[in-house]
């Protein structure tokens, strides 16, 4: 396993996180996870050098935390650092924090969260729940010892992502949706730079794009035929990634053992700069191919709605741009 700086701290992050999110499910069920697959799956990747572990409040229906917690024992809560998150959205007084939290703690079967991070902030969220003080509060967890580090994930646009990164000096780390197709997206690229300059790490999620960078249609899979080095397209995506120094750790939702394996190669063989020119440009040309090949040129300005018959337009053009440019038709 390779690793990196994780921002300001004096620790070094596995380049693979566990993302909990998309662990396994009997029945197609989100909600009933498959324990024991699961723990098989988290306990290899652990013992394999993953020492990241990203769980969150409603994940799998709620069930996410229960299991994880469950995964982490026999000694594996040791191995690893644990993030979770508050869901802002059940936020409605300030006396939240403490409630939700301390399920969380229960939930995990931990005493301490290594890193908490406040959910999906966007503009609304982020301004209810530091309205309500959850920056002072976060403080009094941390110096009681519930958590250690504060964070935030992101879902919003760079404007926003910059405000939240400035009204508090003592952010350790965000969390953003970031891939070769969002360099403009969110928080892009730009906020990526942002955030490390003020010497946050920086945690990837999304890396391949909830799965549609991973089976490229055939003019982008023509694309990848032509390189040198030969990758799969997973692998081209996690790799642009690790070639930044600015990120910290690369998030997988991974489903299947089968997953896990791959990600743990590409893991193995991951640096910062270790993609040239031609690679980098190659990528280029990756991105600017799924770009002709959305069929509604959107630009989702918004000038279009609201609509009279309440159809969200623009959300609508891009869940089909998205199924014919990812190949999810």
């Amino acid at each position: 396993m390779q690793y990196r700086r994780f921002g300001k701290l004096d620790w070094k992050v596995s380049a693979l996180g566990f993302g909990a999110m998309r662990l396994p499910v009997i029945g197609g069920e989100y909600g009933k996870i498959d324990e024991p697959e699961a723990t098989r799956m988290v306990r290899h990747a652990i013992d394999q050098g993953v020492n990241y572990v990203d769980t969150a409040y409603g994940y799998h229906d709620g069930n996410s935390e229960h299991v994880i917690g469950r995964i982490l024992q026999d000694g594996y809560r040791q191995k690893v650092r644990l993030a979770t998150k508050l869901p802002c959205w059940h936020v409605k007084t300030a006396d939240d924090f403490d409630r939700l939290l301390n399920e969380q703690l229960e939930k995990l079967q931990t005493d301490t969260i290594d890193y908490y991070l406040l959910h999906s902030l966007g503009k609304d969220s982020w301004r209810k729940v530091h309205g309500l003080g959850v920056l002072d509060w976060a403080e009094g967890a941390i110096a009681d010892g519930r958590i250690r580090y504060l964070g935030f994930s992101f879902h919003d646009d760079y404007d926003t992502f910059q405000e939240i990164v400035d009204a508090y000096d003592r952010w350790t780390f965000c969390q953003i949706q970031y891939n070769y197709m969002d360099i403009e997206n969110q928080a892009g690229t730009k906020g990526l730079k942002y955030a490390a300059s003020k010497g946050m790490a920086v945690v990837v999620m999304e890396p391949l794009l909830g799965g549609k960078l991973v089976n490229p249609p055939e003019a982008v899979q023509a694309l990848w035929d032509t390189a040198v080095t030969k990758r799969s397209a997973a692998d081209w995506a996690l790799q642009w990634l690790w070639n930044q120094p600015e990120v910290s750790v690369v998030l997988s939702g991974m489903s299947a053992m089968e997953q896990v394996e791959q990600n743990l190669v590409s893991a193995n063989a991951s640096a910062a700069g270790l993609l040239d020119a031609d690679e980098l440009a190659l990528i280029d040309r990756v991105r600017q191919t799924y770009s002709e090949l959305c069929p509604i040129p959107c630009t989702g300005c918004q000038y279009c709605m609201p609509c009279p018959n309440d159809v969200n337009i623009p959300g609508n053009f891009a869940i089909y741009n998205e199924a014919v440019m990812y190949n999810n038709a």
